[in-house]
């Protein structure tokens, strides 16, 4: 089945702005992009030959401030696709209540078969299709799919050497060698713990007495599961995009991360107490908590009725289709939102941003004790909105960003 992610990304806020009654105009507005760039990018192959690639840079929204998103690499990028990122981020830096907008890009490509110095000058020709786009004023680009801090830096060095002078704020997600914060990698993961404990604690759950299920297991999936093995909780089933593996007896985390980091599958890892898993499997296994951390569109209309677990920590953005959350609504699923649940990741992008500005770095404590305030006083403020309105999370956190978003558009009133 294919689904248009950016028509399903819209149906959420349309759901929201009912809740509201948010006013048409401004409806209209906040489901259309401000600007979409479709960029072509020529590089000369190791072996000589020439290839061109096709890559995206969307503004959704810069109502708050500058743009806010990350850049994709992968061979299923499209423009529709960057558009509903770039939406959902918008509708994550409201929430969060951060002075950013929305923004996301990317390059239709196949990672795996590039060497290094094709990767490299992919990147480079990349930062410069996009050089009038992005900036720290503007749009501030960070770590997606199949990108990491080495592609952040080449982006941050392109992006300095044309304009004369170092500028560390044009990316987030750098080394901390030059202008990266500490605890940057980790804090999608990190915050959806945060969240997954305060959540647990509402509801009088023991989350160490809870299975748990982990869809993914690459920057977010790899962090969420190594935490929540730290704190002796029993994760039964993991997959990647080839397959996975289940032991309802829980997994060895350790052992499978340095499976992972070997370069080996997770469905080939030999253990007489576990079992290989499909994707489709692990998410109608019966669990406490499911993690869905890879892609989106992971949850839907056909498979909703067969989830069977209490609790849905959306680590990957938009895993889960509107009509999917019909059905999740009438089994009384609980769903922490992507917008909410793995916000930790924009939010110390803001804390690096803000490092690079001042020139002042911050330590680990400092930086996980001001994302959690952060992320526990917005769960706070969407779990009692929810209850207040009888909405689901997502509804409830799409609504708050509306309203603030709505807020601003009257306010800065329309030019000329």
């Amino acid at each position: 089945m294919i689904i248009n992610p950016y028509e399903s990304a819209k149906k959420k806020i349309d759901i929201a702005a009912e809740l509201i009654n948010l006013h048409p105009n401004t409806l209209e507005y906040l489901k259309k992009t401000e600007r979409s760039l479709v960029v072509s990018i020529p590089i000369i192959m190791d072996d000589g030959s020439f290839e061109i690639f096709e890559g995206f840079r969307v503004h959704h929204s810069t109502l708050l401030g500058p743009g806010k998103g990350g850049v994709r690499y992968s061979p299923n990028v499209t423009l529709d696709e960057m558009k509903a990122l770039a939406l959902l981020m918008t509708f994550k830096t409201a929430l969060l209540g951060l002075p950013l907008g929305g923004s996301k890009g990317g390059i239709r490509v196949d990672t795996k078969k590039l060497s290094e110095k094709e990767l490299e000058n992919l990147t480079r020709r990349y930062t410069m299709e996009i050089i009038n786009m992005i900036g720290p004023d503007r749009d501030v680009a960070a770590p997606d799919m199949y990108t990491d801090s080495r592609i952040m830096a080449w982006m941050m060095d392109t992006y300095s050497m044309q304009k004369g002078r170092t500028i560390p704020g044009v990316v987030t997600g750098k080394p901390i060698e030059i202008g990266g914060s500490i605890g940057r990698t980790e804090a999608p993961g990190t915050g959806m713990i945060y969240l997954l404990e305060h959540l647990c604690q509402k509801l009088n759950y023991n989350l160490k007495k809870m299975k748990v299920v982990i869809q993914g297991f690459g920057k977010v999936g790899s962090v969420v599961a190594k935490q929540l093995c730290n704190n002796s909780c029993n994760i039964i089933a993991i997959s990647e995009e080839e397959g996975g593996i289940y032991s309802p007896d829980g997994l060895d985390i350790d052992a499978l991360i340095k499976w992972k980091q070997q370069g080996n599958l997770l469905k080939d890892y030999v253990d007489k107490n576990a079992n290989p898993i499909t994707n489709d499997e692990l998410l109608s296994t019966e669990c406490d908590v499911l993690i869905p951390a890879a892609i989106e569109n992971q949850i839907y209309s056909r498979n909703a009725d067969k989830i069977d677990c209490k609790i849905i920590l959306e680590g990957a953005n938009s895993p889960t289709t509107s009509q999917a959350d019909k059905i999740l609504e009438e089994k009384e699923v609980i769903v922490v939102p992507d917008i909410l649940a793995n916000s930790g990741g924009v939010c110390v992008s803001y804390f690096e941003y803000i490092q690079d500005i001042h020139s002042y770095f911050w330590k680990l404590d400092r930086v996980n004790r001001e994302m959690k305030t952060i992320l526990v006083d917005t769960f706070e403020e969407v779990f009692k909105f929810s209850k207040k309105t009888d909405s689901s999370l997502r509804t409830a956190a799409y609504a708050i960003s509306a309203n603030r978003l709505a807020k601003a558009h009257e306010l800065r009133g329309l030019f000329p």
